[in-house]
């Protein structure tokens, strides 16, 4: 889309979106709010008056619509509205951050700062650098929460109006936010904005996935409407009796949850029975909704049979998160399982809005205390102090998308964590002290083990001991970031300790042996016993797993340094030319060029989603490996993407030599004699390929089988798997990989 207002037209278009962002808010401005927010829209409107987007419109439309965002959709107060006003204008401009603290006062100032300095952060270039920025951005939390929220807010709009990028910036900024953003947004139960940031990253990673998936969900919208009709009319005569005023509508799933079904579960978007959601919303009394609730599911489960094994309930329980509601999978019309959401007006609102419709029904003063709250509960599920980046992100999203489970304390409170956790991670959800003395749990009244998984209903008590350490087996079985974050300082702190004691012990021992200890003979002896770190050589002299004929032995080679050095060159080659021998087959396709230059380069094809020509690929360079090839929808595509974009290498396939690839196939359908024949016959027949393995195993008439068989590229397996779907009784012919 082209931009081309004129000045005049340009400023009526800046108002017209200034007055959406006062009148779009959830808030009820004060004079002195509104003067405060206007105060800054002017400082910014000045500030960015030079600047275009790439698109070409004026930069001042970002920041209104991420002030909009701020304010709706998250519902923050007016400090985060006037902050996302100006969340550009230090990084940009000529202003200071003494200028927004002079103007607007050091709340203001200081979530202007934590912006600034994570944008700051993106221009590093170092490895794993988007880990480590997510890492550093989180730690900003220390000087306010909002920081995040903000970012987010920013986040959703660049996605929104990401056309005019490069692609190569528009792949690198999806990958990043469906790696890191989404989940954030669905932890702080900001679930509409999680959705369109999954979507929109679908959109960029895989846009033709997105397009499929986009128009076959338009084809069938007339279809959906005709269904909820017919569902509808059955139970409105039963709803209007008992006097409910109520709406049923349709909630159709993203487009990306979609994409990541038809992956899990390697089904085709038709096989897919749960697209759609009925939703049930009634207007209630907080008194009375609870128990409206349940008189709506007695209606619906009159009219329709519901599987008891997908009844969900998060009205007498809520998530941690605030959501609340009332699911059931019932047999609905046409011998079609239906999920239904059964849910009052206040509790569609907060699933939909998460934190900003959670306190909208409150008072002035509960909304500030809810507000806090809120914003220490996403403190407490964010700080990790860990210095390791890549298992700062990791840990962080091990609770992310976790089912929840609800435990009960001895005095009979409840307690949500993530599924598959243990009595130790319940001891450290409770204290860090707790955790740190935990030596085992009355589960249910029993004697059990600190690595004891539970499960939803049990009451856990925790038994303490007051002489009890964490040790580096607990890491084996915690699964929240709490515990393990808590568990590895406490080792970190003991190793420090024996460290400390270490190095003293081998300072002496090498002065015996007439050697000085200084840091190039630290780091001789790291290298020698093939250590990381200087800590690491000190903590094992101090738990005795170094020995004195080890220290001797690094003395004599260290006096012997010039042979030896001769020596390990002569085998380094050997192991190079070795190498080259086995990699050969690999090394050598010769129908891949990487980069702008179109350059031929040595590679190898990776094992997590082997790639064959004509798939659509990437390159990847290893610090090992050398450049590895992955397919653009390898599972852990995103991961690489958002994590070591610097290491990304386009790729494309040109004119194929003779190398032939595996490929596997998964066919499925109706079993009858000569059927192997058949399947045989049309492979080696028609398509001169080899057939390297066939397994076919039938049941009660019904057949599944794999073949691995070489192809030169992916026409030609297209066309193998058109060719044997076109033999009688075959439903399904699909290509599989090795996970």
């Amino acid at each position: 889309m082209t931009y081309n207002l004129s000045i005049e037209e340009e400023n009526k278009e800046i108002a017209k979106r200034y007055k959406g962002l006062l009148k779009g808010a959830y808030q009820s401005f004060t004079d002195a709010d509104k003067k405060e927010i206007r105060k800054a829209f002017d400082i910014a409107l000045e500030a960015h008056s030079s600047q275009r987007r790439k698109t070409g419109e004026p930069y001042i439309f970002h920041p209104i619509a991420v002030a909009k965002i701020v304010a709706y959709e998250i519902g923050l107060d007016t400090t985060s509205i006037i902050a996302a006003l100006l969340h550009d204008v230090v990084e940009d401009t000529d202003y200071t951050l003494e200028d927004i603290e002079r103007l607007f006062g050091e709340n203001v100032a200081r979530i202007v700062n934590g912006l600034t300095k994570i944008s700051h952060l993106k221009k590093d270039q170092d490895a794993s650098v988007q880990a480590e920025n997510f890492r550093k951005m989180l730690l900003t939390l220390n000087d306010d929460v909002r920081v995040i929220l903000i970012k987010i807010a920013d986040r959703l709009h660049n996605m929104q109006t990401m056309d005019a990028m490069p692609h190569d910036k528009q792949i690198k900024i999806s990958s990043e936010t469906l790696y890191i953003y989404a989940p954030l947004a669905h932890r702080l139960g900001l679930y509409n904005i999680k959705s369109e940031l999954e979507n929109l990253g679908l959109k960029y990673t895989e846009p033709e996935v997105y397009n499929d998936i986009l128009d076959k969900i338009t084809q069938s919208k007339e279809e959906q409407n005709i269904y909820i009709e017919t569902f509808s009319n059955i139970i409105r005569e039963s709803l209007d009796k008992e006097g409910f005023v109520y709406n049923i509508k349709g909630r159709r799933k993203s487009i990306y949850s979609i994409r990541k079904k038809m992956l899990s579960q390697g089904v085709t978007y038709d096989e897919i029975y749960d697209k759609f959601a009925i939703r049930i919303i009634y207007k209630s009394t907080l008194k009375n909704e609870k128990f409206d609730a349940w008189k709506i599911y007695s209606i619906v489960t009159d009219h329709f049979r519901p599987n008891p094994s997908r009844l969900r309930d998060w009205i007498s329980q809520p998530k941690s998160t605030g959501y609340e509601s009332l699911h059931i999978t019932v047999m609905g019309p046409k011998g079609k399982w239906v999920e239904v959401q059964i849910r009052s007006e206040r509790m569609d609102e907060i699933a939909e809005k998460g934190y900003a419709a959670h306190y909208r029904y409150k008072n002035q003063n509960e909304r500030e205390t809810g507000l806090d709250d809120w914003l220490n509960k996403i403190k407490e599920s964010l700080e990790n102090p860990d210095a390791n980046a890549i298992d700062f992100v990791e840990d962080f999203k091990l609770n992310l998308y976790a089912k929840e489970i609800f435990i009960f304390t001895p005095n009979g409170d409840l307690k949500a964590l993530p599924k598959n956790a243990t009595a130790l991670d319940f001891a450290f959800s409770i204290h860090t002290q707790v955790g740190m003395n935990c030596r085992g749990a009355k589960i249910n009244g029993k004697l059990k083990p600190i690595s004891q998984e539970l499960f939803s209903g049990d009451q856990v008590e925790i038994i303490t001991a007051k002489n009890q350490k964490p040790n580096i087996g607990w890491l084996d079985f915690v699964i929240t970031s709490r515990a393990r974050t808590r568990i590895k300082n406490a080792l970190k702190e003991d190793q420090k300790k024996i460290a400390e004691e270490g190095k003293e012990v081998l300072t002496r021992k090498l002065k015996h042996l007439k050697i000085t200890l200084n840091e190039k003979v630290v780091n001789e002896l790291v290298v020698f016993f093939k250590l990381k770190t200087s800590l690491d050589l000190f903590f094992r002299m101090g738990n005795g797993s170094i020995e004195n004929n080890q220290l001797k032995e690094f003395v004599s080679q260290r006096n012997n340094a010039f042979v030896s050095f001769f020596k390990n060159r002569i085998k380094r080659s050997a192991n190079k030319q070795e190498n080259i021998d086995k990699d050969e087959v690999i090394a050598n396709y010769d129908s891949l060029v990487f980069g702008i230059e179109e350059e031929r380069l040595d590679f190898k094809m990776s094992q997590c989603c082997n790639p064959i020509p004509g798939d659509k690929v990437f390159g990847f360079v290893t610090i090992n490996d050398g450049i590895k090839v992955h397919k653009k929808d390898c599972p852990n595509a995103i991961s690489l993407q958002a994590n070591y974009a610097y290491r990304i290498l386009s790729a494309k396939w040109i004119d194929s030599t003779n190398q032939e690839f595996k490929a596997i196939l998964k066919l499925h359908g109706v079993d009858h004699v000569g059927l192997v024949n058949e399947i045989t016959q049309v492979i080696s027949k028609n398509m001169s390929v080899n057939i390297h393995t066939l397994n076919i195993s039938g049941n009660d008439g019904i057949f599944e089988g794999k073949i691995t068989v070489s192809v030169k590229n992916k026409t030609q397996l297209d066309k193998l798997s058109d060719s044997i779907k076109k033999i009688e009784g075959i439903d399904k012919v699909d290509r599989i990989y090795k996970h």
